[in-house]
């Protein structure tokens, strides 16, 4: 079955991480079915690009988000050059599609304010779970990891003698992120905390009854001490990521040095926080050019 295969392709050459992986298979299943809903049973690899049409107007009828149909037809996208690839077909069906245009998305970052708050806030009690909490902040701030990355972190990709963090990021690719001052000590009080709970676990980040940590629960523990410092519509745990790199901009950092601290791929998926450090940019050329008229 070739979804079957093009699964096993992501998974094992591609390296791509099982959540990845099932978004992938669910937006395939999902234009399955609608193939046979519509069309009577219908192979993937004999469609046609009026099909695969017919599917983005019934998902555009839904009232789908543009972003999300173009997630979508992305996946078809990569599952057809697989498919052409290994020689199960010429050619892609959607190899003249255009994306449909979606609105950018501006995120808007924690101020350095809003995230002292918090870990201020946190810095008043020295119980497990909140030594944790405050750990999770200043480790998703200091390193602009991924949510999903600080879940997978060991307890022996820590190095405190060499102050740094071992990350494991998208398609198994491993960083090195220097750690500061304050998250090491941090560290070692959570670690005193934690080698008091009895456990096999070798993540770092564990519950009181010794379990790994779980996407929801690190997003609500982020959502939950935000709500009592910030306004802001959303609160989570990429909005520190973007906080992270907006903050390191704005501070003159180099953009190539932010990239491989975010473990970006390429340039390009970094350059969407700049746009942050514009009105900064702004300030700074304002007071420092010549001809700029003081107010």
């Amino acid at each position: 079955m070739p979804i079957a295969h093009f699964i096993e392709y992501l998974s094992l050459e591609k390296k791509y991480s099982p959540h990845t992986t099932r978004a992938y298979q669910d937006d395939l299943i999902s234009f399955q079915n609608f193939c046979n809903r519509t069309f009577g049973h219908q192979q993937l690899a004999t469609v046609n690009y009026a099909q695969i049409r017919s599917w983005i107007v019934e998902m555009v009828q839904q009232k789908i988000a543009n972003r999300t149909i173009n997630r979508k037809i992305s996946s078809l996208k990569t599952f057809y050059k697989f498919l052409v690839k290994t020689k199960q077909l010429k050619e892609s069906p959607l190899i003249g599609h255009k994306a449909l245009k979606v609105s950018k998305r501006v995120q808007v970052p924690f101020s350095k304010k809003e995230i002292d708050e918090v870990i201020d806030n946190l810095s008043h009690n020295d119980d497990f779970e909140t030594v944790r909490n405050k750990l999770m902040v200043e480790l998703l701030y200091s390193t602009g990891m991924r949510r999903s990355e600080l879940i997978e972190v060991k307890k022996e990709d820590v190095n405190l003698s060499n102050a740094t963090l071992k990350v494991l990021g998208k398609r198994n690719k491993e960083r090195y992120i220097p750690l500061l001052n304050s998250v090491q000590k941090t560290l070692q009080e959570y670690l005193k905390k934690r080698n008091e709970i009895v456990t096999n676990n070798v993540c770092l980040f564990i519950t009181k009854k010794g379990n790994k940590t779980y996407p929801n629960l690190v997003y609500r523990i982020i959502n939950d001490y935000f709500s009592s410092v910030s306004s802001k519509v959303k609160k989570s745990p990429h909005v520190i990521r973007h906080s992270f790199a907006t903050h390191l901009l704005n501070e003159g950092a180099d953009l190539n040095s932010v990239k491989e601290l975010l473990g970006h791929s390429s340039l390009a998926s970094t350059q969407i926080y700049t746009h942050s450090s514009l009105n900064e940019i702004k300030k700074v050329y304002n007071q420092a050019h010549p001809r700029s008229i003081k107010t």
